[in-house]
C-alpha cells in the first residue's frame, strides 16, 4: 500500500496569489500590451518588440550592441536572434566596430528609417488611445512605478 504524504496548498493560497501577485499581474498587462501594439503595427510588417529595437538604433551614431541590449533589458544572444528579420528585410545593418573588431555596430537602414518613419504615427496613436483609457489616467505614475522595479 503505498501513503501519500502529499502537501496541499489551500486553495484561498491560490486565489491570494492570483489577486495579489505583481508579477502576475505586470506579465498579463505586458501580454496585453503586446497584443495591441502587434495589431496596430502589423500593417507596416513589425511587431511591438521589432518597433522598440529599431527605435532603440535611432541616434546620431550607431550604438554596440551591448548598450541596446541592456536598454531592452535582454542578453545579446537574444538581441543578435531579434535583430536577424530586420536584417533580412534591410531594415538593419550590424557592422563590425573599428575601434573593436570583436564588437558590433548597429544602425537603420534608409528603408529601416522609412518603416520606422511610418509606424510611428501608428504608435503615437495606439498609446494616446491607451493613456486616455488608463484608469485615472496618471500614465506618468505607471511609467515611474514600472521603471523602479525594473
Amino acid at each position: 500500500m503505498i501513503m501519500s504524504n502529499a502537501i496541499e496548498i489551500p486553495f484561498s493560497t491560490t486565489l491570494l496569489v492570483r489577486d495579489t501577485c505583481l508579477c502576475l499581474h505586470v506579465q498579463r498587462a505586458a501580454r496585453a500590451l503586446a497584443r495591441l501594439f502587434d495589431d496596430a503595427l502589423r500593417p507596416v510588417g513589425l511587431t511591438n518588440g521589432q518597433f522598440s529595437l529599431m527605435m532603440s538604433l535611432n541616434r546620431p551614431e550607431p550604438p554596440p550592441m551591448g548598450p541596446v541590449a541592456s536598454l531592452l533589458a535582454m542578453d545579446q544572444t537574444t538581441l543578435t536572434a531579434a535583430l536577424k528579420p530586420l536584417q533580412r528585410k534591410g531594415w538593419v545593418m550590424v557592422t563590425p566596430n573599428p575601434k573593436d573588431r570583436r564588437g558590433r555596430l548597429l544602425s537603420l537602414t534608409p528603408e529601416g528609417k522609412a518603416v520606422l518613419l511610418t509606424a510611428l504615427p501608428i504608435w503615437e496613436d495606439t498609446h494616446a488611445s491607451l493613456e486616455a483609457a488608463l484608469p485615472g489616467g496618471n500614465a506618468g505614475k505607471l511609467r515611474q512605478d514600472l521603471q523602479a522595479l525594473a
